[in-house]
């Protein structure tokens, strides 16, 4: 099993989880060590398999997958969390992603596309769906001063990591940003590391986020 990517499916409805797991377990590479019906026994589920990827439903019964999310994520050693719901509402998709989720996807979405979702988020990768993109590009960015904070936020990085940040926003992985600013993989980890330190985020999807909220990208 050692470089299996263990996989926690939570969906309220029984025919889902059904075709995600048969899904999922046809692909390379990927297993799936649970189900739960709600973020409830989500969180239970997470105990028991130790996934290392958690594919969340939004709306649940008992503890919904933005709540489920949050409890994860805060955790020392949290899963990574692809949201994959039906409901893709701004206020649904910037919840879920300030909650930590490394993804956000819709149900609509191409098999093999969860897939490379669950490959890329797993390896620390961001992934959105492209009508989510395009939703969290046109949004307004200053509302309730998140531009000014952004951009005070993104004052303390240095002038490498800021490149490094604005790359991330643009969903380049660690081999593109290496290959784009002419340095080592190791390295741009290096800034990944110090620049979520230094924003006190969980993860890429949050420094992307909080560049579009700075409008510079």
């Amino acid at each position: 099993m050692a470089g299996v990517i263990r996989v926690l499916l939570v969906d309220d409805d029984a025919l889902v989880r059904a075709g995600l797991a048969m899904m999922l377990d046809g692909a390379a590479g990927i297993t799936v060590v649970g189900e739960a019906a709600d973020g409830q026994e989500a969180i239970a589920a997470v105990d028991a398999h130790a996934p290392d990827v958690v594919l969340m439903d939004l709306r649940m019964p008992r503890v919904d997958g933005i709540t489920a999310t949050r409890r994860l994520r805060a955790r020392a050693r949290p899963p990574e969390v692809i949201v994959l719901t039906t409901f893709d509402t701004d206020e649904n998709i910037v919840h879920a992603l300030r909650a930590g989720a490394g993804g956000f996807l819709l149900k609509d979405t191409p098999p093999a596309r969860i897939v490379e979702a669950v490959i890329r988020v797993a390896a620390g990768d961001p992934i959105l769906s492209p009508r989510v993109t395009r939703r969290l590009m046109e949004r307004t960015v200053a509302q309730s001063g998140a531009y000014e904070r952004a951009h005070a936020a993104l004052a303390s990085l240095t002038p490498r990591e800021h490149e490094v940040a604005l790359a991330i926003a643009r969903g380049r992985t660690n081999a593109d940003i290496a290959a784009e600013l002419a340095m080592g993989v190791t390295t741009v980890k290096a800034h990944v590391s110090s620049i979520l330190t230094k924003l006190r985020l969980d993860n890429r999807t949050q420094v992307a986020l909080l560049a579009h909220d700075a409008g510079l990208a």
